[in-house]
């Protein structure tokens, strides 16, 4: 694990501790018996109907530790419509305050305005994250293989299912990878993604080459989505080309005047 992912890990833990203690997880449950059905993320991400084309997970997302301050006219709300009106399957929502200034409440907030499934994108390490993902309004949420044994992912992966929503389950190297293909899909095969993180947290760089390497190694590659470091139509084509048709673009979209032009030009 890299120091930085170690840093994020420490902080998030204190921070469950305290989200505990000021709801309970009694609570939780109570606001999740009077939401409705989760949108169905897997669905939005996964055609099987239209294998040429790229389905693109667009994030919101106001900075990252590689990058600092991203956007500083930061309205959640607007860059989600502008996504939706621009051609993305679903809407990334960073949730993460301290390193990506990310809120909770921008999930219900991007859902009471926007058609699309949502993601919630944050560091989750304890079981009640997934409880607490559900109450917020998400959709869907990020497990980090890199962050988390495998006995806690599959125990995420049951509860989260159970909730309705899908789970994006994150590798970076070729160990998680080969780690992580056989949980992926359970306990059942429609709620599960299978997500390659390109930046190295190690560097912080990224290589679009990495998801393809990783995807020759892949039988099945319907539930593969490439994360980072995508900038270009000329990018998705070439990830087409090794069996991706599942992207999740961030940073590149909200460097750019407007991201759902962005959105719309890389879709072009």
């Amino acid at each position: 694990m890299t120091p930085v992912l170690k840093d994020i890990l420490d902080r998030k833990a204190i921070e469950v501790a305290r989200a505990r203690e000021a709801v309970p997880l009694e609570v939780l449950k109570e606001r999740i018996s009077e939401l409705g059905r989760p949108r169905n993320f897997f669905q939005a991400v996964v055609d099987r109907r239209h294998p040429n084309a790229t389905h693109v997970i667009a994030e919101v997302k106001r900075k990252s530790p590689s990058a600092g301050v991203i956007r500083e006219d930061f309205d959640p709300v607007a860059i989600a419509k502008a996504y939706a009106a621009n051609g993305a399957a679903a809407i990334s929502c960073l949730t993460d305050e301290e390193y990506f200034g990310g809120k909770l409440e921008y999930i219900h907030a991007i859902r009471d305005e926007v058609p699309l499934p949502v993601l919630r994108k944050d560091f989750i390490v304890d079981i009640y994250q997934v409880w607490e993902s559900r109450a917020a309004g998400a959709d869907a949420i990020l497990l980090i293989a890199e962050a988390l044994p495998e006995r806690d992912i599959i125990d995420f992966q049951i509860l989260a299912t159970e909730l309705g929503m899908t789970t994006l389950l994150e590798v970076h190297d070729v160990e998680h990878l080969l780690r992580m293909v056989n949980v992926v899909g359970f306990p059942h095969a429609s709620y599960s993604l299978l997500g390659i993180n390109n930046r190295d947290l190690r560097t912080m760089k990224t290589s679009l080459e990495h998801s393809m390497r990783l995807a020759e190694m892949l039988e099945d590659t319907s539930v593969l989505v490439s994360e980072s470091g995508i900038r270009t139509p000329a990018d998705l084509a070439r990830l087409r080309a090794h069996g991706i048709h599942i992207v999740l673009v961030g940073e590149h979209l909200m460097k750019q005047p407007d991201p759902g032009i962005a959105l719309r030009e890389l879709l072009a």
